[in-house]
């Protein structure tokens, strides 16, 4: 069997689900269907062109008018449910057919995402529709946050993300995200994780734009629920990160009660493929106990000579009054696809709530 993604769209796949279509689409040739899959180079496709592939073949066997074609997407969508289908990636084509060829049929469009969504998310289709149009879209997305389907409702916040990763941007969201509030306010005590999840995801979008804003939803929300709560905490994760002296305060994080030392590089020397190892001790030095968050940051060297940095969290918790621990930790250098490593020197710092200490050096090679 293959590991790679793209070939959920397998021979198996189509076969499966071109004898839904057989049921559902008037005329349908199924031999002629999956003959028109396999051409245009389909084997050299990664997964999004077989994906818009797979959205652009449906479209020949479907009725030229989008108006017509939409009951027979949603008839196919109930057959494949009868048929045991369930919500899978592979079944991704069908928001982009909404978003390729229905973007001029607004109001048939919008019956169809909130269908189609119910079956596999449309928080990708949706968005060309936000910038056509802006308001109009923005109302209806906040019309949806109140949908009886948590699928529906979590359309509304995934979809309006300014910054949801792979998918086209919005820029008047990530300038001014006031539309998208309302939407996070009906959905801040959903009774769905997904939901509840995809309202922090959101906050934490909002907050590398507009980090006051955030900041002053926190302060409106503490308390009022452990999950609105931990919402907060997930959608501020960026904050905390950077160091945001007001999200810090929020969460009473302070290192002037905390003492650091004994920090060491213990491999100053690390090859590609192994990993970087340090300690360092903290001591709560406060009469009471304190909640301490300890996180370290990798300035990794570019390829231009400076360095870039990036946090990782190690651990949140409360120490006693004078405890006092040893934190042994490994930072990975493995090779990965999303990140070069460049040989030369590199430094790692520790960061005690909020409060960055001077970095020591290590030499990748």
């Amino acid at each position: 069997m293959s590991s790679l993604l793209k070939d959920i769209y397998s021979p198996a796949f189509y076969n499966s689900f071109s004898d839904v279509l057989v049921k559902t689409v008037p005329s349908f040739n199924k031999k002629r269907f999956i003959e028109r899959i396999y051409q245009d180079g389909f084997e050299e496709k990664e997964l999004k062109e077989r994906m818009k592939h797979t959205t652009a073949v449906l479209h020949e066997f479907m009725p030229a008018s989008y108006t017509q074609a939409i009951p027979l997407i949603e008839k196919t969508i109930n057959s494949l449910r009868k048929a045991g289908f369930r919500e899978a990636l592979e079944f991704i084509f069908f928001p982009d057919y909404l978003a390729t060829y229905g973007l001029e049929h607004y109001d048939t469009s919008i019956r169809a995402l909130e269908f189609v969504t119910q079956f596999i998310t449309c928080e990708f289709a949706v968005r060309p529709f936000i910038l056509k149009y802006g308001d109009t879209m923005m109302q209806q997305m906040l019309a949806w946050s109140l949908h009886e389907s948590e699928k529906v409702r979590r359309l509304a916040s995934e979809g309006s993300r300014p910054r949801l990763p792979w998918a086209m941007a919005i820029p008047f969201l990530k300038k001014d995200p006031t539309p998208i509030l309302p939407i996070l306010e009906n959905l801040k005590q959903d009774p769905s994780e997904s939901v509840r999840r995809s309202v922090a995801n959101n906050l934490n979008d909002i907050a590398k734009d507009n980090p006051a804003i955030v900041i002053a939803i926190a302060t409106k929300w503490k308390g009022i629920s452990k999950e609105t709560d931990a919402i907060i905490k997930h959608g501020s994760r960026t904050l905390l990160k950077q160091g945001s002296k007001e999200m810090l305060q929020h969460y009473g994080l302070d290192s002037t009660h905390v003492a650091f030392s004994d920090f060491k590089i213990l491999t100053p020397k690390v090859r590609t493929g192994d990993s970087l190892e340090f300690s360092f001790a903290i001591k709560n030095k406060d009469a009471q106990p304190q909640t301490i968050r300890l996180e370290y940051g990798v300035h990794y060297l570019k390829a231009n000579g400076t360095l870039s940095k990036k946090v990782f969290k190690i651990s949140e918790k409360t120490y006693a009054p004078g405890e006092q621990v040893k934190i042994l930790r490994k930072q990975s250098f493995r090779l990965i696809t999303t990140r070069v490593f460049y040989p030369g020197k590199h430094q790692l710092s520790v960061i005690i709530n909020g409060e960055e200490y001077p970095a020591k050096a290590f030499e990748l090679i």
